[in-house]
């Protein structure tokens, strides 16, 4: 104890000479800091430019972080849909059934633009609450398959560019379609976890008839039981 009291005390008159090691100034604080004391307008333009960039890179770090936790919890968008040649995809309504309460919970939020010419290109923009976004574009011609008319063609496209430049953008999987009841091919949810279903689709405000067709169920008792866990994580994902 006798040692401690001979250790001595910079006084608070010479804590203006010493470095501001002990606390992070932001150019925000050094901003403020050159306005009260008259700074150049070189000075200050040279801070505002400083502040920007700053911003920027947060705003970044947020977009960052709030994509890899979001991406943690999409589960694979099952393959709902079939196209040509008998091959099952993943519909924009079920992808966005699936990912849209997560981003939202996240801060992240997707919109589209297009332009046509001989060409229809969709970008489709990802952004985040703090400001950062990011953006992927896609094009190609109007779909003239299956005898559409010019808008029928001009719509297909569109749909089809934007649902793969929003898979692209946010790296989806796909998962395979079992196709609804799972019948002989494996075993139904038992009725402890129907009625955990049920209790979570009131909970969460589901619409029960969306779930019973997105699944391609009759009754929520016919639900897989290798689909517990999607089904489970999709109903949470509601949740605001």
């Amino acid at each position: 104890m006798k040692q401690l009291e001979k250790i001595s005390v910079i006084p608070e008159s010479e804590h203006s000479g010493l470095p501001e090691v002990l606390s992070a100034v932001t150019p925000m604080a050094m901003l403020n800091r050159a306005l009260a004391s008259g700074a150049s307008m070189e000075v200050m333009e040279k801070l505002m430019n400083l502040h920007e960039r700053w911003e920027a890179t947060q705003a970044r770090k947020a977009f960052s972080e709030a994509i890899a936790a979001a991406k943690a919890e999409i589960p694979p968008i099952v393959r709902n849909a079939t196209g040509h040649n008998s091959k099952k995809y993943a519909d924009f309504a079920a992808i966005a059934f699936i990912v849209d309460p997560i981003l939202g919970r996240h801060g992240l939020s997707y919109r589209f633009r297009t332009t046509q010419s001989d060409r229809i290109n969709v970008t489709c923009i990802l952004a985040h609450k703090a400001g950062h976004s990011e953006e992927t574009t896609l094009g190609g011609p109007p779909d003239g398959s299956g005898n559409k008319n010019a808008i029928q063609a001009i719509g297909s496209t569109l749909t089809y560019l934007q649902r793969y430049s929003l898979v692209q953008m946010l790296g989806l999987a796909a998962a395979a379609d079992d196709d609804g009841k799972a019948g002989a091919t494996g075993e139904l949810i038992t009725q402890a976890q129907a009625d955990n279903i049920t209790d979570l689709i009131e909970s969460v405000s589901a619409d029960r008839g969306k779930f019973l067709t997105f699944f391609k169920i009759e009754a929520i008792a016919d639900l897989p039981a290798k689909r517990y866990s999607e089904a489970i994580t999709m109903l949470n994902a509601k949740r605001k």
